[in-house]
């Protein structure tokens, strides 16, 4: 398949026979129509001009069609790119032609989900496809189209807050919990508690869900507020990616019908009673968190976003991770206004190794306030880049861009470049070695709060106030955790937060106990 763009161009289907759309037409017309869009009985001269009006554009419509779908792309799957942008009110599958039309509620949602696709490759199954503007103005289907319409009435009625009529779903095995059971498969990057509600609640409210891992996989259980909101989310979401080629959503039902979450926390949240304990030592719900979730639609934190990049997003938004869909940028990042007195390799390597494993660091010989971090992927460099990109290190505010390079070149053998140039390919600080891990489920901005672990029982919370101070700093506050092995650590700015991460991440407290330093979203 070659390169999918997305935007308005006119595509050739758009010149089917418009009696396909008009009300009462008969269904089989659409056989009489060729894959290029060409009546299988025009002529050369007219498929000539076909092509030339191929090229022109289609204004604005609520109607959009979208082409190149995987083989046996369901009605949900088609329904699901449309759902965050709002209401869907009509659709059409032409599942020969790999091609289907989606009508919205309004042109500007159509208009909002066209933009939002412009930046985002919309994907089905793993598949880029095209979505554009049609040059109809409404969709017309008749009778013959049962399967389609009874998804969309199921879907229509769980939009407007009912439940759908009995018989409105056809061949959909009937939901008999409100409790969803989600395995994501190939999870390579992070899929967290508040990544799952962002996407899921776009069907319904979510009450509850605990997350676990069971098997060396990731799972989660969630749920709704009926079982009918269930069902529309597992037809609309089971099979999708979170990320691009990555983090598959497996979803079945589960047999509890209730879930008994103790402690509102990130492993578990029960959002109909936040004032829970954190318990365990995990860091508590941000109480701005809470109060968002209390008695509001969280919907509108993800705007008009696809469930099938909302993951994304909703991370974003919670400050974890950055969009993706960007795969074809590099994973080299460009730091620029450092300090050149002060910057080392090994202090770039620990910064940007809060959000991703950075594998060669190069400060440029005749530039030394810049320097080329070369990440493991693109998108931890999107992600450095999103956080970093303006914070202040060594007294300077230092800009992040994506470079142009493709990789960090090692100095030739024999060449002394003054130790600018690290490998840390093989490093043993790199935080996100194992898939799943869960540091991904820790990452965070920089904060004035870091979040201390891996710290000896023989030490008191003086002692660490004393390591940070000296770090340069003014140390606010302090909370040791209940085991006193992990703590809480205010500074009193972003800054000297940013240089004691630097200088005590790895830090050696005796008896071998490295200390761990990240941000924390929390407050002491």
């Amino acid at each position: 398949m070659g390169d999918v763009a997305v935007g308005v161009k006119r595509g050739s289907d758009e010149l089917m026979s418009t009696s396909v759309y008009n009300s009462g037409s008969d269904m089989s017309s659409i056989s009489d129509v060729t894959a290029n869009g060409s009546d299988s009985k025009s002529n050369g001269s007219d498929s000539k001009k076909l092509r030339v009006e191929d090229r022109m554009e289609a204004p604005p419509s609520r109607v959009l069609h979208i082409r190149k779908l995987p083989n046996e792309t369901s009605e949900s799957e088609v329904i699901a790119l449309g759902l965050p942008f709002g209401k869907v009110t009509n659709i059409l599958t032409l599942k020969g032609k790999n091609q289907a039309f989606l009508e919205l509620g309004t042109e500007e949602a159509a208009i909002t989900m066209i933009n939002y696709y412009s930046t985002v490759t919309p994907h089905v199954r793993n598949v880029p496809v095209f979505i554009q503007y049609s040059n109809h103005k409404a969709l017309k289907t008749d009778s013959g189209n049962q399967r389609a319409q009874a998804v969309l009435q199921a879907v229509s009625a769980v939009q407007g807050g009912g439940t759908p009529t009995s018989g409105s779903i056809v061949d959909l095995t009937a939901a008999s919990s409100p409790v969803l059971r989600i395995i994501i498969d190939n999870m390579f990057y992070p899929v967290t508690l508040d990544v799952l509600q962002q996407i899921f609640s776009k069907f319904g409210t979510v009450m509850k869900i605990i997350t676990f891992t069971k098997n060396n996989q990731f799972q989660a259980l969630l749920q709704f507020n009926d079982p009918p909101t269930a069902q529309q989310a597992k037809i609309a979401l089971d099979g999708q990616n979170i990320y691009n080629s990555c983090c598959t959503l497996r979803i079945d039902y589960s047999k509890l019908v209730n879930l008994n979450v103790k402690y509102n926390n990130d492993k578990s949240r029960d959002y109909t009673r936040p004032e829970l304990p954190a318990g365990d030592g995990q860091p508590a719900m941000d109480p701005n968190m809470a109060a968002a979730f209390q008695g509001k639609d969280s919907n509108s934190l993800l705007g008009g976003l696809s469930p099938l990049n909302a993951a994304a997003a909703a991370a974003a938004a919670a400050g974890r991770v950055a969009l993706s869909g960007h795969s074809g940028s590099s994973g080299v990042l460009l730091a620029s206004n450092l300090n050149e007195e002060m910057v080392t390799p090994q202090s770039l390597f620990t910064l940007f190794g809060v959000y991703g494993d950075a594998q060669r660091v190069k400060i440029l010989y005749n530039k030394k306030d810049s320097a080329l971090i070369q990440m493991a992927d693109a998108n931890q460099a999107q992600l450095a880049m999103s956080h970093l990109n303006g914070q202040k290190m060594h007294g300077k505010a230092i800009r992040v861009a994506l470079s142009k390079h493709t990789s960090v070149q090692l100095p030739r053998d024999g060449l002394d470049d003054q130790g600018l140039t690290k490998d840390f390919t093989n490093s043993p600080l790199h935080r996100f070695k194992k898939p799943g891990s869960k540091n991904f489920q820790n990452i965070f901005p920089p904060t004035t709060t870091l979040h201390l672990s891996n710290i000896p029982t023989d030490v008191t919370e003086e002692d660490l106030r004393l390591l940070f101070s000296n770090a340069g700093g003014t140390v606010n506050a302090f909370k040791f955790f209940q085991d006193h092995k992990m703590a809480l650590l205010q500074m009193s700015t972003v800054e000297e937060a940013i240089q004691g991460l630097i200088d005590l991440h790895n830090y050696n407290m005796g008896d071998n106990h490295h200390l761990r330093v990240s941000f924390s979203k929390s407050t002491i």
